[in-house]
């Protein structure tokens, strides 16, 4: 058995490559002090919309140490999910790239279950939980607090050698490992993504209204779209990836090597028609795994009339 925690840090790192993270990052598990304001903030001025959920477990969301008990490392995880081939339609409706394969909760679940399972066998009696996303944790603060990007303009994760698609998870661990530092903004005086925002969601540098945002009104929101947003949505009925799309550090962004994240075979060869005409069973099909099942078939045929009239 290791015991050095340089060894332990360095194994983590090792197998993480291994099991095909982009990269990986480790920080203390401690209170966020600097995002406990800004969260607040974000709360107060109601720009989390209908996504009540987010008013939750305010406490747990900064604190790890409220989520595992005895909890000393947040390990960070970045998962590339860049396609290498789009939808072909240019007139088509579009999808956000992240839900063109098999929804990344169950692909990354199951990548951290091993990871964490390596460390028990290896290291010894470690203690911890996976999360990908779907608990009170904010992934990009950690990641940033752990090296892996700075958090950009547009509010989500950026490196300057893989840009910003990639999926963010995290281990957090009762067991002490070398910390990495943060590293620096590299957005300067660029305005690209608040400029191309179709609804303008970013209201400041740095700051998203998220009940503003495409992505929010074609997934999280239940009700009907307001009318207001008519015409404002650029063609996208799951997501929206403008403000990625546009940024100058995703010019070095990288096909993934995961076969799960692979579109099904019909999904970029759908054109206009076909997704106007999309039936039950065609949903099922093609959104068999995906995360476009979030939405429902309802929800779908819902932000497409949206777009057509």
């Amino acid at each position: 058995m290791l015991n050095s925690i340089t060894e332990h840090t360095n194994l983590i790192k090792t197998e993480a490559k291994r099991l095909g993270f982009l990269s990986c990052g480790v920080s203390r598990a401690e209170f966020l002090e600097e995002e406990a304001p800004r969260l607040e903030k974000w709360l107060n001025q109601n720009m989390h919309g209908e996504m009540r959920y987010m008013e939750n477990h305010f406490d747990k969301r900064l604190d790890p140490t409220k989520l595992v008990e005895g909890s000393k490392s947040v390990v960070s995880l970045l998962l590339n999910y860049y396609p290498s081939e789009f939808q072909k339609d240019d007139n088509a409706p579009k999808i956000s790239k992240y839900a063109y394969g098999t929804d990344y909760h169950f692909v990354i679940k199951d990548k951290l279950k091993q990871l964490l399972e390596y460390i028990q066998e290896n290291i010894g009696e470690v203690g911890g939980r996976a999360f990908v996303d779907s608990a009170p944790v904010l992934d990009k603060a950690w990641a940033a607090k752990s090296g892996l990007g700075w958090i950009g303009k547009h509010s989500n994760l950026l490196s300057q050698q893989v840009g910003s698609f990639y999926f963010i998870a995290e281990l957090i661990i009762d067991l002490e490992l070398d910390y990495d530092t943060p590293t620096t903004d590299h957005c300067g005086t660029c305005t690209a993504c608040i400029d191309a925002c179709p609804t303008k969601a970013i209201v400041e540098p740095y700051v998203v209204d998220g009940s503003k945002c495409i992505s929010y009104f074609t997934i999280e929101l239940k009700e009907n779209i307001p009318n207001d947003f008519k015409g404002q949505f650029d063609n996208w009925m799951f997501g929206c990836d403008v403000c990625q799309d546009v940024c100058p550090w995703n010019r070095f962004s990288k096909s993934h090597n995961e076969p799960l994240f692979d579109p099904h075979p019909e999904l970029l060869s759908m054109t206009r028609q076909d997704w106007e005409e999309i039936t039950k069973e065609t949903f099922n099909k093609v959104f068999k795994k995906s995360a476009v099942k979030r939405t429902k078939y309802s929800g779908l045929v819902r932000n497409i009339k949206f777009l057509k009239e």
